[in-house]
């Protein structure tokens, strides 16, 4: 059954990962709630250094790829860089997000400045997940990725931000690299849920980027990642043994021919 906005409400707990392909969508769909097409997929799939680069046409492509592959899982899709940087042009790149894809809901960075973008989203149909906290869009105009919430003017800023696009309609919330008590303060001060990455164990949901969680992405890894399975050096593995048995003359044998 496919998961719904009230289906997902109900839920004590939420799961959310990412994904970018319809191969690993359908082996996630039976297990999450939640897959997020990030715009993480410049990084851990293209090899850029950060996620700024990623165009519309990248993310409505692989959310088509994630779509084919998940039937349960709610689908959302992040919003590049440059895609809202007004409400209309957001509105504009939303609805072609919704009309070429088969996505739930897009996310976008920002706080209480972008709350009259996600009620013109919202007024026209289109479900928002919002974002605050360490924003990777905002990494380069920050001088890199930091955490927030350190200090009482960077708590209510976090606070207002989290209230105003809650009032704006967002579906959901995204809260990313700030102190546990803060993110926890903020699920509490909020109706919609709330999704942890690096922001401790009272959010309602957590996120991870795939490639991070199964350790295929191995560039560094960020403190609140938790590692479950080494899947380059298995993939590695498994690569050698295909080559060893190519060189030995292994394979194929006569079971592997016509």
């Amino acid at each position: 059954m496919k998961n719904t906005l009230s289906r997902l409400y109900k839920k004590d707990k939420l799961t959310m990962i990412t994904a970018y392909d319809a191969l690993f969508a359908k082996i996630f769909d039976d297990i999450v709630d939640i897959i997020l097409v990030g715009d993480s997929l410049n990084m851990s799939f293209f090899g850029e250094s950060d996620t700024l680069s990623a165009t519309l046409e990248q993310m409505i492509y692989h959310t088509k790829a994630v779509c084919n592959g998940a039937k349960k899982a709610y689908i959302v899709t992040d919003m590049p860089f440059g895609t809202y940087n007004t409400p209309q042009k957001a509105l504009e790149s939303a609805i072609k997000i919704y009309k070429e894809t088969k996505a739930d809901a897009v996310k976008l960075e920002g706080g209480a400045e972008k709350a009259d973008t996600i009620k013109l989203l919202t007024d026209n149909a289109i479900a928002v997940v919002g974002h605050i906290g360490l924003m990777p869009q905002f990494s380069r105009s920050e001088g890199g990725y930091k955490v927030k919430g350190k200090d009482e003017f960077e708590k209510e800023k976090l606070l207002n931000d989290a209230k105003a696009i809650e009032e704006a309609g967002a579906v959901m919330l995204v809260i990313e690299g700030v102190k546990e008590e803060v993110a926890k303060e903020i699920t509490e001060s909020v109706s919609i849920p709330t999704i942890g990455i690096g922001a401790g164990r009272y959010t309602k949901g957590q996120v991870l980027v795939w490639s991070d969680m199964l350790g295929f992405f191995n560039e560094f890894k960020p403190k609140f990642v938790r590692r479950y399975l080494n899947g380059a050096e298995i993939v590695k593995s498994a690569v050698r043994k295909f080559k060893d048995d190519i060189i030995s003359g292994k394979f194929p044998d006569e079971e592997e021919i016509y």
